[in-house]
């Protein structure tokens, strides 16, 4: 039997389950380096879930103690109407915070439509304010276009934006200041992430990967960094610095791993449950869901039982040979 409590979707090791990100698609109009290869192919669109089912996944998960959905790819807003999504998601008996996370080139034409919905907070990658240098990592995406949503964002009222920068060695190294700046400049937090080991991104991952302590110790030179026990909810580590509204996070898979307080769980665009980040194993829930016997409590069992075998930690650690054979896009961001 599932809880009928909520607050009991608890793993092994007694870590409350209150977040899911969710995929609703594996397309994306970037080729971001340490995400998916340029030649990549994508899964025939009978095989990603549709919006409905999505739904369907997330109400049975807030049913079972969800109470925070961030919707991600791919790129999330090349899917068609995800606005309604949002809109259901919200109007669900148990209404859930929605965030997303996107590369922010569709977000111009889309933020009024996602806020009117009931969309919460953003998340924006941006690793360069280099347009040449930005175009290079993400192989055919544009700056402006991405500064664009940004501002975009910023006028519909949407508060808490945040950046996401994948800090890289000979990449961006030189960037993360000037990164700083401009969120202080706007009004926006900003998060650096260890670049994560998944797929072959054929290129010298151990030569370019910088730990958060190299990041911050970089960006401490520049600007004073208070420590705060704020939380998203997510694995970030965060700083405040005084005389402005900017947090500054810190995401750390390798050096400083956050497994203890993991309260997270991703289902990919194919409707794939992966309780850990790190691991291969997966809850086929799209299987169960279009079963033309299924039931709510069939799903329920499933995301319990899955739950259950959620691993302790990951082990992303440089000096590890283990990692992931699909790309971050297959997962989900």
């Amino acid at each position: 039997m599932y809880p009928t409590d909520s607050t009991e979707l608890k793993d092994r090791s007694g870590r409350p389950i209150s977040y899911l990100r969710l995929s609703v698609t594996d397309r994306c109009d970037f080729r971001c380096s340490y995400c998916m290869p340029v030649s990549a192919r994508f899964l025939p669109r009978e095989q990603v879930m549709t919006l409905e089912e999505n739904l369907e996944l997330v109400r049975v998960f807030t049913e079972l103690g969800v109470r925070k959905v961030r919707l991600t790819g791919g790129e999330p807003l090349v899917r068609k109407n995800l606005p309604w999504l949002v809109r259901e998601i919200k109007a669900l008996p148990l209404s859930p915070d929605v965030v997303l996370t996107t590369n922010g080139s569709q977000l111009a034409k889309q933020v009024d439509a996602l806020v009117a919905a009931g969309l919460s907070r953003i998340n924006v990658s941006l690793d360069s304010l280099d347009s040449e240098k930005f175009t290079q990592i993400t192989h055919s995406g544009r700056l402006q276009q991405v500064l664009d949503g940004l501002m975009a964002a910023k006028w519909a009222g949407l508060e808490g934006i945040k950046l996401n920068v994948v800090a890289m060695r000979d990449v961006n190294d030189r960037e993360l200041v000037p990164l700083v700046e401009f969120a202080i400049e706007n009004g926006f937090n900003i998060s650096f992430i260890e670049e994560m080991p998944f797929g072959d991104a054929r290129r010298d991952r151990a030569g370019s990967f910088m730990s958060s302590g190299e990041v911050k110790s970089i960006v401490e030179a520049a600007f004073p960094l208070v420590t705060t026990l704020e939380s998203s909810g997510g694995p970030a580590r965060y700083h405040r610095i005084p005389g402005t509204e900017t947090r500054v996070g810190f995401i750390s898979p390798h050096s400083h791993n956050f497994c203890d307080t993991c309260n997270r769980l991703r289902v990919s665009a194919a409707g794939e449950l992966y309780t850990c980040l790190g691991s291969e194993g997966a809850e086929p829930l799209s299987q169960i869901i279009r079963s033309p016997a299924y039931v709510p409590v069939q799903l329920k069992e499933a995301i319990l039982g899955a739950v259950a075998r959620k691993p302790r930690r990951h082990d992303f650690s440089t000096t590890n040979d283990y990692r992931p054979l699909r790309f971050m896009s297959k997962t989900g961001g």
